[in-house]
């Protein structure tokens, strides 16, 4: 009921904000996979809160256990179950968001779909939900670094202040170096000012994150339905606070006429490849073998520390002011989650492109 994710490589996400952990179960995962908890937590460690003073204070280590699926350090192709404990934990901060709803959050529409819900922290609806899903994307990541496909994303964009468009891959130190991952040091160091002034006013800012990746085989992608864009949409639209997805030239393609956004091909050392790439590495629903990239966008974090309208449980106009700990913009953390959530779907397309087209000994 919305909680799995995948096909070939699927995942099930389990657990609250506030509540014992955050788990995940992966089931299809290849047998025989070298695998222990040190290939997953620096994955973890990306995305936790604490990281800097732009971010959530929220003391967690996020430790994972692996408790099965996994036996003399390689995984069995059994289901292997993750699971990180929370810690800090505070659930007395959400006391007046029993009976008053939140603007902007799941708490109203939690409730009427449910009828009973977990006002502490969002419950379900936490971006803490996000470890399930950059726990299972470290595995799926793993598994395509042998097949040399790589995954490179950053911060384009915070509020107002736009990075460059960068013609080479940033490594990932150099994304890694400013808190707010943005790999453009001097327009990192304006993106960093803004965050800080929206948490000393009580506001937040958004964003967006773009996302790169290289080695990609031609063929991954199922259309008509499960082409390779419209998985990365989900995946990328499921994530909290998600307001827009494009691939290749996205909305300002639409100003361009056919023939000047067309990718023409040409024959480079008896190799089909495009002249251009506003496609984005994706033709029909299937990677075409150039670097896939596409943005995310994420709207400001809807916690704010300022009085709010809003009304209770019982339909009352009252107020609120928002309490807890949050991050004033969610970008920076959003980075590790946007790459796993694409290493997910790219596994799941690798699996079903082998199983279908690569399994049997005939050809036509």
């Amino acid at each position: 009921m919305g909680n799995s994710f995948g096909s070939l490589f699927k995942i099930s996400s389990w657990g609250e904000s506030h509540g014992g952990g955050i788990g995940v179960v992966i089931d299809g995962c290849p047998p025989r996979l070298p695998l222990n908890e040190d290939d997953v937590q620096p994955f973890l460690d990306r995305r936790r809160p604490g990281q800097s003073k732009i971010t959530t204070p929220r003391d967690e280590n996020d430790r994972v256990e692996i408790i099965s699926g996994l036996f003399e350090g390689m995984t069995l192709g059994t289901p292997l179950a993750m699971l990180v404990r929370n810690k800090d934990a505070r659930p007395q901060a959400y006391d007046e968001m029993k009976s008053k709803f939140r603007p902007s959050h799941a708490d109203y529409t939690y409730q009427k779909k449910y009828g009973h819900r977990n006002h502490e922290g969002g419950g379900r609806s936490s971006a803490r939900e996000t470890i399930a899903r950059v726990a299972a994307g470290a595995i799926a990541q793993k598994i395509l670094g042998m097949e040399q496909v790589s995954i490179s994303t950053y911060v384009e964009r915070i509020h107002d202040i736009q990075a460059p468009n960068l013609k080479d891959i940033p490594s990932l130190n150099e994304i890694e170096a400013s808190p707010t991952r943005c790999p453009d040091p001097e327009t990192a160091s304006l993106m960093e000012a803004r965050v800080l002034e929206a948490k000393k006013n009580g506001d937040s800012v958004g964003g967006s994150v773009v996302c790169r990746v290289n080695g990609l085989p031609v063929g991954w992608g199922s259309p008509v339905f499960d082409r390779l864009e419209a998985d990365l949409a989900k995946a990328m639209l499921s994530l909290p606070a998600t307001k827009g997805f494009e691939i290749g030239s996205g909305f300002q393609g639409t100003f361009l006429k056919g023939s000047e956004h067309n990718d023409l091909f040409e024959n480079m050392g008896g190799e089909i490849r495009t002249t251009t790439n506003l496609s984005g590495g994706v033709q029909g629903g299937i990677s075409n073998g150039e670097e896939l990239y596409f943005r995310v966008a994420f709207k400001p974090t809807a916690t704010v520390l300022k009085h709010q309208q809003t009304v209770d449980d019982e339909g009352k106009n009252t107020e609120l002011i928002g309490r807890g700990r949050h991050d004033p913009c969610v970008l920076p953390r959003a980075v590790p989650i946007v790459e796993a959530m694409t290493a997910l779907v790219l596994i799941d397309h690798r699996m079903r492109h082998h199983a279908q087209c690569e399994s049997f000994p005939f050809q036509g």
